[in-house]
């Protein structure tokens, strides 16, 4: 049985169906509400009219052209002569999305986020293979082993499953299989747990797709698939142009000195006109923590200069983060402190803390105001970690907190992260946190 199926279409349909609601009228009477604020800021860079926030029609352009607006509005002002600093690096794109289907499979399937492409997929035209399967038949025994490489791959798909596999030495010829070793026209890869999908600046020269496919279907799987096949439109460029977006209250007293406040804008875009990435809790969510803070501290200016940092490609790889380390607008020697917001929008259990351990002292004034003004259930330590954009501020020698809320929706990397069920359940109390904790910065 033969059916041409177009993932996208599978998978976001509801997407098609989704309208954006006019979000100014959430803030028509309450411009000073930071949750109502953050509603507004979420609902629109998460809305389809930001394409995802990635690289397909410019949509990461879209998003910061919206928070440059939102600066203006606010009344911060360029360092330099313009919000934007402009950077450029390759990144991967799906303009057409792809196609894929089977043969010898007697059950429909309806599972959602089904399946999904590599980020670093090549563009491939429609092709029709014979399946070849890479499991634990197959690593359990050197024999097996070499039967299996007699195979030509050249016109064939290797099929790979890791299911029943526990050795540690065969778990590596999983592995290793997925680097495609055997030159097949594609890999497919077996999961029985939630799909993610990525940014991807390279090129691999083969197709690879993740399946979701539930242990209890498993076994449906194996008898009867027979054959692969599939098209990837996909659109490598060398030198997307894309910008970090920052910001400035000057100090009242010691203008010279900053405290910082970064968040990234981006997010991974579109897989065709359809398949959309909303990213509200990643990162729309840090976003509306960067301008509700600097709403609030236009209205309060510190002894120090305040500067507001939205960082694009993160997803990509903290490529904006990384630049402005090394094309300073001002000298981050100049930097008090440092504070980074990334996936905010829950709270139910609390924050977690990155580089806590590095910066003790501060660490544990946090959680003294915390305790005392009871704010979050929890204020977690966690040591250093490179994934997000405080990162090579640290590595620069700038004291850095990533701060991210803990509990509540698991939506991540998926099309199930959309500003409707994203909760804010703690967002005004951390924002609160946020302002008690920076004053203490500035005695």
């Amino acid at each position: 049985m033969i059916r041409k199926i177009r993932i996208t279409n599978r998978i976001f349909i509801r997407y098609s169906l989704f309208i954006f609601a006019n979000c100014q009228l959430l803030t028509a009477n309450c411009q000073n509400d930071v949750l109502k604020y953050a509603h507004q800021i979420v609902d629109t860079l998460a809305s389809p009219s930001m394409y995802g926030r990635g690289y397909i029609m410019k949509g990461d352009s879209i998003a910061a052209d919206y928070i440059k607006k939102q600066f203006e509005k606010i009344g911060l002002k360029p360092i330099e002569k313009e919000f934007y600093q402009r950077f450029s690096f390759p990144v991967n794109t799906f303009p057409g999305g792809f196609g894929w289907g089977f043969r010898g499979i007697d059950k429909y399937f309806e599972t959602d986020s089904f399946i999904l492409v590599n980020p670093n997929s090549p563009h491939t035209e429609y092709g029709n293979y014979k399946v070849i399967w890479f499991d634990s038949s197959v690593v359990s025994s050197k024999k097996n082993l070499n039967e299996f490489e007699k195979n030509n791959f050249s016109d064939k798909v290797i099929v790979i499953d890791s299911k029943g596999v526990s050795e540690s030495s065969q778990m590596k010829l999983i592995e290793n299989a997925k680097q495609n070793p055997y030159h097949s026209k594609a890999i497919v890869i077996f999961n029985n747990k939630k799909l993610t999908w990525d940014a991807s600046q390279t090129l691999a020269s083969f197709p690879t797709f993740e399946l979701l496919v539930p242990d209890c279907e498993n076994k449906i799987w194996h008898e009867q698939l027979e054959h692969f096949y599939f098209f990837v439109e996909s659109k490598f460029i060398p030198n997307y142009q894309s910008q970090n977006v920052i910001g400035y209250i000057r100090g009242t007293q010691y203008p010279d000195s900053f405290i910082v406040f970064t968040a990234h804008y981006d997010h991974l875009g579109m897989m065709d006109e359809e398949a959309e990435f909303p990213g509200a809790n990643d990162n729309a969510s840090g976003c509306a923590m960067l301008l509700n803070l600097a709403r609030y501290y236009s209205q309060h200016p510190l002894k120090y200069s305040v500067a507001f940092m939205a960082f694009g490609a993160e997803e990509v790889g903290l490529i904006g983060s990384k630049y402005y380390v090394e094309h300073q607008l001002f000298n981050i020697n100049q930097i008090k402190f440092l504070i980074n917001f990334d996936i905010v929008g829950t709270g139910d259990e609390g924050i977690k803390v990155v580089n806590a351990t590095q910066h003790k002292k501060e660490f544990d004034e946090l959680v003294k105001i915390n305790e005392e003004k009871k704010y979050l259930p929890s204020v977690q330590p966690r040591g250093k970690a490179s994934i997000s954009d405080h990162y090579f501020f640290e590595e620069a020698g700038v004291k850095t907190f990533y701060i991210y809320t803990l509990g509540g929706i698991k939506a991540y990397h998926d099309i199930y992260d959309r500003p409707e069920t994203l909760p804010l359940t703690k967002f005004e109390e951390l924002y609160k946190l946020v302002i008690d904790f920076s004053d203490t910065l500035q005695k």
